[in-house]
This record gives structure tokens, C-alpha cells and sequence, in this order.
């Protein structure tokens, strides 16, 4: 019955393939349901291929800290149990209508297991790469791509390659406000070794991890979509921090400066807005509820928090937000002192006004 309705629904869930008409890229097909552990078999390991692919790249790095990086990858995928899943995080936009979303790519949806509702998982099976077990109705987890959309604006792609990013990305963007001019993005990797002793065991860039599972995808991608919008937000801080910088350094040379009220406000309340959608929207200090009831997945966001140094940075950029702020008072003042100069000039000239027509009266009278 699962296999009729996945044939059924084949031609309207291509939209990946669709938009990607100008790319290489492999025939998606959407998953609808997890299949029953009757009929699942583990991922087939194609090591040697994946090896070729990632020694080719190494002959295109610039740099020895890349080379280095990318060979500790390769160490960690050779056996031939191994599974190397790419992780792509971008920040297209600031806010994500996840409903529209879900409505329109229902089929893809995973439900939750949890009570957050600041993102959603989508997945998407490559028909192409394993027709005989599509048609069978047996599902390869190596060729499922998963789709991690936040309401934030955040979207973090696992097993997608670089020329098919492209269409997912679309996928989202209709649903999509606030699109930025220029987008964000980070890479990092998941190696899967069921042979791995510990739970995980972190690396540079990459984790290794003995099974990477649906909340497995949900933790990781919680961080790296945190991590990516915090980047946006302290580069937009960054720019107000060098614009009050300019107008200080042209206090000092002139002795003043021009800055009007309206531009003065508009630079307090996007201070305001940053750290609110940084503290709310992000819920950077919100503890993930897969962490709270699994501790080896506890022990994946807390490894991922302190790698991407979020509680640092977020440090950083509240610093940066108190040099914003006490240059915003400090400007208040001044504009607030010149205005409070022209009051009293202009109670002067009215009082001189009124002095010099009673003078003019007397003068009237005498004459």
C-alpha cells in the first residue's frame, strides 16, 4: 500500500529535479512515511567511489589547512562500513512561513517528535541512484537528502551535493520574507561509522557519529542554523559598530557632528531588533528538547555549541550592542542639548521681541 502511494504521487514530488533543469543533478522523489523495519536495509557503503571523489578534491585545495582537513575526512570514511553525509547551512532571509511550507510539501514533511515549532524537517528520496529498491519498496537511507527549514530563516541541507542545493533552496524561497542581498553560507560533514565505540567523536569541521538518525539530523542542524543567522546578525551589528565609529572619529577632527534624530532612531531600533530576534527568534539559549530526554544527543549539541563557539560570539555581540548603545546615549544627549539651546535662544529673541515693543509703545505715548 506505502509503494502505491509513492508511485502515485512520483510526478507531482520532483520539484528538486525541476529546479535544477540547468544542473547535473540525480532524480528526486519524495518519502512519505519512514518504511517499516520489515522492509529497511542499511545504507549500501560505496567507500572506494567516495574516496576517488575526495582524493580528486584534495588536488584543487589552495591551502595546507584545507589539505589537512580533508584528509582527516578521508581517514574517517575509510573503512568500508563508513558513510560520509555533507552538511550545507545557509541564511537566505529572515523569516520562513512554515505553515505554507508544510501545506505545499506535505508529503515530505517528517512529523515532529518534539513540542518545537520553529522549524521543519523535510526529506526526499534520489529514485534515480536506487530504482530497484524504489521499486520494491525497499529504502537505502544513503540516498535520502533531508531538508532542515527554521522560522528564522535558517535551512540546513544533509546529503545534497553542491549543484543540487540550488533547487531545494527554492523550493523554500517562495515561502520566504526578508531575502537578503547576499546569502550565508557554512559547510561542515557527518561521518557515520556504526564500528565507532564512543557515541561520537568530534573532529575538525566534521563529527563522527556511530548512526546518524532523524533527531540525530534535527540536533545538528538546530546548532548549525543557529550558528549561520547569529553570524548574520553580528555582521549587522559589526556595521553599526563602524558607523558610530566614523561619526566619533569626526567628532574628534570637526568638534560635531550632523547625524539627524530620524537616522539616530532608525539606528536604535535596529539595535533593539537585532538583540530581540537573536534572544527570541533563535532561541539561542533555549536548550533543544531532543537533548533534554536523550543524553547522547545532549552530548551532540553541547560538542556542536562549544565547536561553533555560540555562547562566545553571542558574548561578543552583546558587548558590541553596549558600545552601540552608550553611543546612542551619548548622541541623545547632544541632540537633546541642542535642542534644548535653540529653546532657550528662541525665549531669548521672543522676550527681546516683546522688550522692544513695549519700548516702542512708550515711545508712541510720549510722542
Amino acid at each position: 500500500m506505502e509503494l502505491c502511494r509513492i508511485r502515485t504521487f512520483q510526478k507531482s514530488l520532483l520539484r528538486p529535479l525541476l529546479l535544477l533543469q540547468h544542473a547535473p543533478c540525480r532524480t528526486l522523489q519524495t518519502l512519505g512515511r519512514s518504511p517499516s523495519p520489515s522492509v529497511f536495509r542499511p545504507p549500501r557503503r560505496r567507500t572506494p567511489l567516495l574516496l576517488l571523489l575526495l582524493r580528486s578534491s584534495f588536488a584543487s585545495l589552495a591551502s595546507d589547512d584545507d589539505a589537512y582537513y580533508h584528509e582527516h575526512i578521508l581517514e574517517a570514511t575509510q573503512e568500508d562500513q563508513s558513510r560520509l553525509v555533507p552538511v550545507k547551512a545557509y541564511f537566505p532571509c529572515t523569516s520562513i512561513n512554515l505553515k505554507s511550507l508544510q501545506s505545499q510539501n506535505s508529503f515530505n514533511v517528517i512529523p515532529p517528535t518534539s513540542r518545537a515549532t520553529n522549524y521543519v524537517v523535510l526529506r526526499y528520496y534520489d529514485v534515480k541512484g536506487d530504482p530497484e529498491g524504489f521499486k520494491a519498496g525497499i529504502i537505502d537511507e544513503s540516498h535520502c537528502h533531508y531538508m532542515v527549514v527554521f522560522q528564522y530563516g535558517s535551512i540546513v541541507l544533509f546529503n545534497v551535493s553542491d549543484h543540487e542545493a540550488d533547487g531545494y533552496l527554492k523550493i523554500v524561497e517562495k515561502h520566504a520574507s526578508g531575502l537578503l542581498p547576499e546569502m550565508r553560507k557554512d559547510d561542515y560533514a557527518v561521518v557515520e561509522k556504526p564500528t565507532l565505540e564512543t557515541w561520537m567523536q568530534g573532529g575538525l569541521d566534521f563529527i563522527i557519529l556511530r548512526d546518524l538518525s532523524i533527531d540525530g539530523i534535527r540536533t545538528i542542524g538546530s546548532v548549525l542554523g543557529q550558528s549561520i543567522a547569529l553570524d548574520y546578525y553580528i555582521r549587522q551589528v559589526d556595521g553599526m559598530v563602524a558607523e558610530f565609529t566614523d561619526i566619533n572619529r569626526g567628532m574628534e577632527k570637526t568638534g560635531t557632528f550632523t547625524m539627524e534624530r530620524k537616522k539616530l532612531f532608525q539606528l536604535v531600533g535596529k539595535a533593539n531588533s537585532n538583540l530581540a530576534d537573536v534572544i527570541l527568534k533563535l532561541g539561542l539559549f533555549e536548550r533543544s528538547d531532543i537533548a533534554w530526554k536523550n543524553a547522547n544527543y545532549a552530548q551532540i549539541w553541547e560538542y556542536l555549541r562549544d565547536e561553533y563557539e555560540l555562547t562566545q560570539r553571542f558574548g561578543n555581540l552583546d558587548f558590541k550592542l553596549k558600545f552601540v548603545e552608550h553611543n546612542i546615549r551619548f548622541l541623545q544627549e547632544i541632540l537633546q542639548n541642542r535642542k534644548s539651546d535653540f529653546l532657550e535662544w528662541l525665549i531669548i529673541i521672543l522676550i527681546s521681541v516683546e522688550i522692544l515693543i513695549s519700548v516702542y509703545n512708550i515711545v508712541q505715548e510720549q510722542m
